[in-house]
């Protein structure tokens, strides 16, 4: 009997949370464990939720299922957490943990430290949708499961060009591609077919974006009034980081966005030597070496100052060595 089985042992009602602002792995990892438990488990209640996922998602067996507003009157058998390090992280559905009789954490952030009474976090994974993958028998995974995934893996590898792309990763991917899924669709639809909004939004970004540290880091801000303007929400913002990474002679790269007053989202992404993970984590947030993120109050101009100056300290410490 696998781990799986074990907490699902005894358990008839069972919640699957991600974290907020869910990307393509949470979203793909959750819905993947939700579709593997409705198929093989008979009379199992098995609910999802998120925040509110992007329309691109759609494609994904169980969108239409993601529950998005908490309901106080619910309490579940079995709580299991995907993506998420840290309760916060969990959003306005974090008392569903609490509330839980059991819980389970399946993640691969370094950063979780292990919060539920059973954790399997695989550091070295390169995503939760891969962690996930190996705690379900494989000759159960149909080809829905296969798509919510791969989609996943596919998300949080940059589609397989990211550093925590390993041989294990391509197998996965593999097998999961001789299920039947299209993936050149999911990764079209997925990764990168935008709306014209979003091509807009974008593109204002990258004109906005300034190089300091002598062009070794580049950053961007989004106010929330640019993003009415453009008709946008913060799903529209997906790949304006990475854009920014691959920019020729930077090492590292920060995109912020307003989600209230003097409150900005931060996300970091570095190419090489910069740990943004112990950057994010300065500021009580979290991730992977060259994949971090976190919330940060103030001016935009303080707060990426705050972050740079933990930037530069690294930097100039590669130069020392």
């Amino acid at each position: 009997m696998g781990i799986l089985d074990e907490m699902l042992e005894g358990k008839k009602s069972i919640v699957i949370l991600g974290h907020v602002n869910p990307d393509g792995d949470c979203i793909g990892s959750c819905l993947g464990l939700y579709n593997y438990l409705k198929e093989n488990y008979e009379g199992l209640e098995v609910s999802v939720y998120l925040e509110k996922i992007g329309v691109k998602f759609s494609f994904l067996s169980g969108f239409e299922d993601v529950h998005t507003e908490y309901d106080d009157t619910k309490t579940f058998d079995l709580c299991i957490t995907s993506d998420a390090s840290d309760v916060p992280r969990l959003g306005v559905f974090a008392p569903y943990r609490e509330t839980a009789k059991d819980t389970f954490c399946v993640d691969h952030h370094i950063t979780n430290k292990g919060m539920c009474r059973v954790n399997v976090i695989e550091s070295w994974a390169s995503s939760a949708s891969e962690v996930m993958f190996r705690l379900l028998d494989k000759e159960k995974i149909s080809k829905a499961v296969a798509e919510c995934l791969y989609t996943g893996i596919a998300h949080d590898t940059g589609i397989f060009k990211f550093s925590n792309t390993s041989r294990q990763t391509m197998e996965i991917a593999g097998f999961l591609m001789e299920k039947g899924i299209d993936f050149p669709k999911i990764i079209d639809d997925s990764f990168y077919r935008k709306t014209y909004a979003q091509n807009q939004i974008l593109g204002k970004a990258l004109l906005s974006s300034t190089r300091i540290l002598d062009g070794r880091c580049i950053f961007s801000v989004v106010s929330q009034k640019e993003m009415e303007f453009y008709g946008v929400d913060t799903n529209d913002l997906d790949g304006i980081i990475d854009q920014l990474r691959i920019t020729e002679g930077v090492e590292c790269a920060i995109f912020i966005y307003e989600k209230a007053f003097n409150e900005y989202k931060v996300s970091l992404r570095s190419n090489d030597y910069v740990d943004v993970s112990k950057v994010a984590a300065y500021f009580g947030g979290g991730g992977h070496i060259h994949a971090a993120g976190c919330t940060m109050q103030g001016h935009p101009r303080d707060v990426i100052n705050n972050l740079t100056g933990h930037i530069e300290k690294q930097m100039d410490a590669r130069r020392e060595e």
